[in-house]
């Protein structure tokens, strides 16, 4: 059986078996072609639509490597951002959290909370939210612990809009898309009359739950739209933020990510090299500048992949991986919070595509 053939089958049993409606694989391993695979549905209601590779989704948290920090990046060649620059200097105002840096931002080691209801915390108004962040009380010390954490890179998204003078989403697309030829393939708020989305949790269920367990009404979180990310932080904000709300498809996907992989294209070698090694040894994960690297205790690269590749998962049921020894892109996008949020562990199906993607190569 081909990889491609062996993909198809994975995603078939796994559609089958409710993990998610739908998945699009695309992977490239070496010098060989792009492959891909599909399998499900883009959506269940109001009617059945059979996925398609073309299909856009809801790359959630793809968002912290594949922009936030890309553009972190952009920022510092040009002078704008210093990493070991506090957050207080950069965005001022700050509380307590003012004192960590980009660097410990960038590496989940900030202090600050994994998530927290920031409709909730602003009664319901946009305006307050960079005001109401920068007052957070952190939960760890700087420095001293790996906490995944949305809050930190709303907060870089800020730091990147006041560097750059623009939102996260313009940056992006003259800073990212526009060079690489990706326009057509990934953005922030895509028209759904011009892009076929596959989609995503029918109400804010979820994270009104998530909410109520910090003992907080989530009346203010907004419901879902057509186009709006399924985080509704990001979607408080009108879908774009630092810490998700890009849409795209698994080519745009597999050609933003192959980038790191050709220094020059869109980042310097001493950027990539910067950004994708250790910053965090010693500590719970290994952290590279918004991606996680493979070195990381069960994570969801699997051991097909090297211990020096790199990257990141989103709550929609997405993931990219890039391995440089093998020369490997590896992304599966699924739709798991469609029609209802599944919390279900999608790491196993993703360390077997790992497995079944790296045999093109030769090299499992």
């Amino acid at each position: 059986m081909t990889p491609t053939a062996a993909v198809t089958s994975l995603l078939g049993r796994a559609t089958a078996a409710g993990l998610l409606p739908g998945a699009v694989a695309s992977w490239r391993v070496g010098r060989n072609d792009a492959c891909g695979a599909t399998s499900g549905w883009a959506r269940l209601r109001p009617h059945a639509e059979p996925i398609r590779s073309s299909h856009w989704f809801d790359l959630a948290s793809l968002t912290k490597p594949l922009v936030t920090a890309t553009l972190v990046l952009i920022a510092r060649r040009r002078g704008l951002i210093d990493l070991s620059s506090p957050l207080g200097d950069v965005l001022p105002g700050a509380g307590r959290i003012g004192s960590a840096t980009i660097l410990e931002l960038l590496t989940h080691t900030s202090g600050l909370p994994a998530w927290l209801p920031v409709p909730t915390l602003t009664h319901g108004d946009p305006a307050r939210v960079l005001e109401r962040l920068l007052q957070v009380e952190p939960v760890t010390r700087p420095g001293a612990a790996v906490v995944y954490s949305c809050v930190g890179f709303l907060l870089l998204g800020a730091a990147v809009e006041r560097c750059m003078g623009t939102d996260v989403a313009s940056a992006f697309r003259t800073e990212i898309a526009q060079p690489l030829g990706l326009a057509d393939e990934l953005d922030f708020g895509p028209d759904p009359a011009a892009r076929r989305l596959v989609a995503g949790a029918a109400d804010a269920r979820w994270e009104r739950r998530l909410a109520r367990e910090f003992g907080l009404a989530g009346d203010a979180i907004p419901d879902p739209a057509p186009g709006l990310p399924d985080d509704g932080n990001a979607r408080f904000l009108g879908g774009t933020a630092g810490n998700a709300g890009l849409f795209g498809t698994a080519a745009g996907v597999l050609a933003l990510a192959g980038a790191w992989l050709e220094p020059g294209r869109l980042l310097a070698r001493e950027e990539i090299e910067l950004a994708t090694r250790n910053h965090t040894p010693g500590l719970e994960q290994a952290r590279g500048l918004g991606w996680q690297l493979a070195a990381s205790p069960g994570c969801s690269a699997g051991p097909a992949l090297g211990a020096t590749a790199f990257g990141h998962t989103g709550f929609t049921g997405t993931s990219v991986w890039v391995d440089p020894t093998k020369r490997a892109i590896l992304v599966l996008l699924g739709n798991r919070h469609h029609p209802i949020p599944r919390p279900v562990d999608l790491h196993p199906l993703r360390r077997r595509f790992h497995r079944l993607a790296c045999a093109a190569s030769g090299r499992s």
